[in-house]
């Protein structure tokens, strides 16, 4: 389950609010100016997106003369084409339309769910891309095609594809490319012959190869079956097997049929997928398995190659999740040795991370929690040392500049609410150098070399811009300043925007909780409902000094104040921050969240009798323990996707912080929302997508039989053929329509 945002629902990215802006805390503001456009629902959802161009993958060609990106079009949000950007030039060019290569073609089911772990459901058009190594030409599949787009503006089907292949890449040096098709693995020359299987063909159809296991891409990050070694002379491929995984029959009820998905999904505590990893030769010749243990229970975390081809490194995790174990393996033989061994701090599990990299030197970087806090290390023969230190996160490993020595990184460590890039002298390690602004949120990525940063930022007032810098930080281009001006669709809307505003709140055991607040303009003596927002669970940080979306804006222009606090057991705190939530959850962010709230009844500006709470996915299920363990505290609840029982939910993320639940009956009973629902005496609104193959719809039906069995009154409204996401231009104004016509009906709204 990782993090569904409320602001996501809209496609609105998060960004900074400035110092200066910060400082207006919670005094008396004027009236907005009367001419101020204020924000609808409609507006919100429709196109052209507020946040202005949205570009994605963005990247360098292989010589870093040309920098591509996804770009997404003002009359459609939800398509994007592929662009470029000459930098000899100076000039952008549409390289593909993906309206000209369209051919209307229907996804198959396999790719709809890929895409749905992958969070890009309701893309269109080009959803991703590959550079060739030669840099002439970039992989581009689309409508499930897979094309060949040349800069000079040909375009060709890749030679033997049916439509339909999965994850389809090109060899590190261009000769190659490989996909998943029919549960096999094919591959062949870029140019000439097709492609070829080069995996065998399974009589039981249960079992795949190429792909990721369904955990591996819903709950690992990891969505790759099969790894390229860097000549391209060999190739690693997982093969999977869940014949002995629970089969669930999956309904998606669409708005005029109902169809049924015998579905293979490995709930807590029932056997996961049996994988094995092999490497063989780009024809499928000399094929050998990889030596994973005698242990079979076990999650294939990361795969990776050695820069000279010569070692494969494999991350092996018990099931438990608290030890991974790198393996260094022999390509030619499978056979393995521990390289090292992570082990998950007391009470605590391990967090999966891609901030690690081999150098050609045969030293590591590698990310670890070891000493409480996510720091980077490096491992140079046997020996370790830790390159960054303090009570702060280090939230990505962007790149290595081998050659000068030098090391980029994401970090907390000026602020936890707005991360920062730096550099750091491999030589002298621990001393940062901050390269990006105080008063930005920024990421960053970077190229295989470490020369050139593509940088994201943004500020309460102005959405994401993105830019080319040098290793200094120093920006050598635009790729999208985004400037909220002149036509800019936000610009209508700026006279009226609010900035939030940040502090701090004690938990029970006085550890500080940060809290976003956004206000309307405070007359005196007037009381404001308040919309709070929460997810809660582990793996996020909703409290961010970043621009909160149209659609927080939307709602404080009808007159709510938007709210938000992160509370113990969210992200980019520590270990000890973290752990709060270990076989307990639904106890201490509960509390957390309530202790929002009695600050918020505390301000002389709130309507201490409208303030309601909303949350989606682990929020939805937030929203039901929050009406049952205080009831009267909450004048209304909004439950969106919510899972009320975590035994219907996926091995990996629900064992990782629950334990297994044949061991651990009492601390599932606990957690779950159903127990205690004759407890909710406070309104409480329901949504479900019917279609739901995440938070699957049997957990809305569950809580909905219990509730109407106890005869406690609740409010419901399902949404046929919607998955997790519930989204598009109308279904969202519906949505949040709806919400809001319910608490003005249950007494917690504004009236407007």
């Amino acid at each position: 389950m990782r993090h569904f945002r409320l602001l996501a629902a809209c496609a609105l990215t998060p960004i900074v609010t400035t110092p200066a802006l910060a400082q207006q805390g919670t005094q008396m503001t004027a009236n907005a100016p009367v001419d101020a456009a204020a924000l609808t629902f409609e507006r919100v959802f429709a196109s052209p997106g507020l946040n202005g161009p949205a570009p994605r993958a963005v990247k360098l060609s292989p010589d870093g003369r040309y920098l591509t990106l996804l770009k997404n079009r003002g009359d459609d949000r939800e398509r994007y084409d592929l662009w470029g950007f000459d930098r000899q030039t100076s000039e952008w060019k549409m390289l593909v339309d993906s309206l000209k290569l369209s051919s209307g073609r229907q996804l198959s089911e396999a790719e709809k769910m890929q895409r749905e772990r992958q969070r890009i459901g309701d893309l269109k058009g080009i959803v991703s891309y590959e550079w060739a190594a030669d840099g002439k030409s970039v992989l581009v599949p689309v409508d499930g095609e897979l094309f060949l787009a040349g800069l000079d503006g040909s375009v060709r089907k890749v030679e033997g594809t049916k439509g339909g292949e999965l994850t389809p890449k090109l060899g590190p040096k261009g000769e190659h490319i490989a996909y998943v098709r029919d549960r096999r693995l094919w591959a062949g020359p870029v140019t000439g012959a097709a492609a070829q299987a080069i995996t065998p063909e399974e009589a039981n159809v249960d079992v795949h190869w190429g792909e990721a296991e369904f955990v591996a891409q819903e709950e690992m990050n990891r969505f790759n079956g099969f790894w390229w070694s860097p000549d391209e002379k060999r190739i690693a491929v997982e093969r999977f097997d869940e014949s002995m995984v629970g089969v669930v029959t999956r309904t998606a009820i669409g708005a005029e049929d109902t169809r049924t998905y015998q579905q293979r999904y490995p709930a807590a505590g029932t056997p996961n997928a049996e994988v094995s990893l092999w490497v063989m030769g780009p024809d499928g010749s000399n094929r050998v398995q990889v030596d994973l243990g005698a242990d079979k229970d076990i999650y294939l975390a990361r795969v990776d190659w050695a820069p000279d081809g010569k070692a494969l490194y494999v991350q092996r995790m018990n099931r438990e999740q608290t030890v991974l174990d790198m393996l260094k393996v022999d390509p030619a033989t499978g056979k393995a040795s521990v390289m090292f061994t992570e082990k998950a701090a007391e009470k605590h599990w391990i967090d999966l991370s891609d901030s690690y990299r081999f150098l050609s030197d045969g030293s590591l970087i590698w990310w670890s929690q070891r000493d409480g806090f996510g720091h980077l290390y490096r491992l140079k023969g046997d020996k370790w040392s830790q390159l960054t230190k303090g009570d702060w996160v280090v939230t990505g490993l962007v790149g290595v500049d081998e050659k000068g020595g030098k090391l980029y990184l994401t970090a907390t460590k000026d602020d936890v609410l707005a991360q920062q890039v730096y550099a750091m002298d491999l030589k002298a390690p621990g001393k940062l150098t901050r390269i990006t602004e105080l008063g930005w949120v920024n990421s960053a990525s970077m190229d295989r070399t470490g020369q050139t940063l593509m940088i994201s930022r943004a500020s309460d007032a102005q959405p994401a811009q993105s830019y080319i810098a040098d290793t200094g930080g120093k920006r050598l281009a635009w790729i999208e300043e985004n400037k909220v001006a002149g036509a800019h669709p936000y610009a209508p809307y700026l006279a009226s925007h609010r900035p939030a505003q940040f502090g701090t709140i004690p938990a029970a055991d006085g550890t500080p909780l940060h809290y976003m607040m956004i206000t309307p303009p405070l007359e005196p003596g007037k009381k404001y409902p308040v919309f709070t927002y929460h997810y809660g669970g582990p793996t996020s940080q909703v409290v961010a000094k970043g621009f909160q979306g149209a659609l927080a804006q939307a709602i404080v222009d009808k007159g709510y104040i938007y709210f938000a606090i992160d509370n113990r057991g969210s992200e980019n705190r520590g270990v000890k921050f973290a752990s709060a939530l270990h076989h307990a959850m639904g106890a201490v962010e509960v509390e957390d969240q309530l202790a929002g709230a009695m600050w918020l009844k505390k301000q002389t500006f709130v309507d201490v009798e409208k303030i309601s709470t909303f949350g989606w996915s682990y929020g939805g299920y937030m929203s039901i323990k929050m009406l049952e363990a205080n009831p009267g505290a909450y004048a209304a609840g909004i439950a969106v996707a919510p899972v009320t029982k975590w035994q219907l939910y996926d091995t990996t993320y629900t064992e990782r912080y629950l334990g297994d639940p044949n061991k651990l009956p009492q601390v599932y009973e606990k957690a779950n929302a159903l127990a205690d629902t004759g407890k909710i005496s406070d309104p409480l609104l329901i949504i479900h997508g019917m279609a739901d193959d995440n938070v699957v719809f049997e957990n809305a039906s569950a809580i909905i039989a219990k509730m109407q069995g106890e005869a406690v009154p609740f409010e419901m409204m399902l949404y046929p053929g919607y998955t997790h996401r519930i989204s598009g231009p109308k279904v969202s104004q519906h949505l949040y329509e709806t919400i809001f016509g319910f608490l003005d009906r249950n007494g917690a709204g504004s009236g407007k």
